[in-house]
């Protein structure tokens, strides 16, 4: 079967052949520019879906439809789960200038045993710092560097401390514009009554941090608050069992610490970055608390301070327990605190850092805020993470009672040797350790 086109001689009894070869012509060309303008739509698409403005206000519009998913349930009605969008890989500070923000101090608390620390410059994973970062990240509440952040902290606590008061500062994403605005202006602190309406910082991030942390408040703070240099005062708490320790002994050891001293003899030393070790202890206590285990009393030491050195906390609670043992007497702690007389500090060894919490930090009008369901959520949490550690210690109590009935089945019974004690005074003492970054 023939056509028109398969037969352009057919063709000539109606249309000239240059007709012809013009429209074919013509033909081409429009389909050469249907190729160029498919190629042009193609980049046009992949530049469109690579945009971070695109996809972070996606990100917004996805994180805004989880909270408005929590407000509904905390209603009585059901909708279905929302999920947090992926991290988008090269966004930055200058894809959110177009986002609302304000500088924000929050209020962390966190359970320090698989911590390498707080803060993430330890080079080992994971510190506390790091975890906080990534459900910023997560949650889009901050999008930049430490730097474009302007992120402070008020402690850098070492591995295996807890604390239930850390301070951090930094910019985060807002919903009050105009808010945002006066605050990035302001030094001073805003009214209780430009929360409203605001994120609810606390949930957000408690719904994507790992279980042993969490954040127990939020307060805006002026541009030229700094957590670190603005706090007042630092406090922490020491716990220890009191079986076998001369407690009013260690107390009055502790009493000495209190005013203004050189605490080199009470740290581990940095003598390239730290150059003055005079520190101002506030107050020292020694309290019973309300546990008890097979007769023992729990105990806890609280000291407050305007700063601490690196290791100082530990260092000081070690010669307390020397002291409590009856090895050294209490005025060895006035032998240590004067420097002309003991210029170096003995070596020994420091007390462990699983019972020390940084307390809480103080600042000058500072009023952390938590929602009513956040709080909610947060008691929940922390109420289930205490039964949790509940069960484990029944679950080792068991373990001892298997040990002591196996013990007393057991015929050769070997005793542990102590060692000698070395007074401090007679002990040699230490190099200057060096360290490029100290922890208040």
């Amino acid at each position: 079967m023939w056509s028109a086109a398969a037969d352009p001689q057919s063709e000539g009894d109606h249309l000239p052949l240059d007709l012809i070869s013009t429209l074919r012509s013509q033909l081409l060309s429009l389909r050469s520019r249907v190729q160029e303008l498919e190629a042009e739509n193609a980049k046009l698409s992949y530049q469109i879906s690579s945009c971070c403005c695109h996809k972070i206000r996606e990100n917004l519009d996805s994180i805004s439809l989880v909270e408005q998913n929590d407000e509904l349930k905390a209603s009585g009605v059901e909708t279905g789960k929302k999920k947090l969008k992926k991290k988008i890989s090269g966004a930055n500070m200058r894809t959110m200038n177009h986002i609302s923000r304000r500088y924000v101090a929050l209020k962390v608390m966190y359970f320090g045993p698989r911590f390498y620390g707080f803060a993430s410059e330890a080079h080992m994973e994971p510190t506390v710092e790091s975890e906080i970062f990534k459900a910023l990240e997560k949650t889009w509440l901050a999008v930049g560097d430490k730097k474009e952040l302007q992120y402070s902290r008020c402690g850098r606590t070492d591995k295996g401390v807890s604390s239930v008061g850390q301070v951090i500062a930094l910019f985060l994403r807002s919903k009050l514009k105009e808010i945002g605005a006066i605050e990035e202006n302001s030094k001073e602190v805003v009214s209780e009554e430009q929360y409203d309406g605001e994120i609810d910082y606390v949930r957000v991030l408690n719904r994507v941090l790992p279980r042993d942390i969490r954040v127990m408040g939020w307060c805006p703070v002026p541009i030229g608050f700094h957590a670190r240099f603005s706090c007042l005062s630092r406090e922490y708490k020491y716990f220890f069992w009191g079986r076998n320790l001369n407690i009013l002994a260690m107390e009055n050891a502790g009493k000495k610490f209190v005013g203004e001293h050189d605490f080199r003899n009470f740290c581990k030393m940095d003598a390239v970055n730290v150059h003055n070790y005079r520190r101002h202890v506030i107050s020292f206590e020694i309290y019973p608390t309300n546990k008890r285990y097979d007769g023992d009393q729990l105990w806890e030491i609280k000291i407050k301070g305007s700063a601490f050195l690196w290791h100082q906390i530990r260092c000081m609670v070690a010669v307390l327990f020397m002291i409590g043992q009856g090895l050294e007497s209490p005025d060895v702690v006035d032998k240590l605190l004067d420097t002309e007389r003991t210029s170096r500090k003995p070596q020994y060894t420091m007390a462990p850092e699983i019972p020390l919490v940084l307390q809480s930090c103080e600042f000058e009008g500072l009023k952390f805020i938590c929602s009513s369901d956040a709080r909610q959520a947060l008691l929940m949490h922390l109420e289930n993470e205490c039964r949790t550690y509940e069960l484990q210690a029944a679950i080792f109590h068991e373990a001892l009672l298997s040990c002591l009935l196996s013990e007393q089945s057991s015929i050769n019974k070997g005793s542990i040797k102590e060692a000698a004690h070395i007074h401090l005074m007679s002990r040699p003492t230490e190099h200057h350790h060096m360290k490029s970054d100290v922890p208040n």
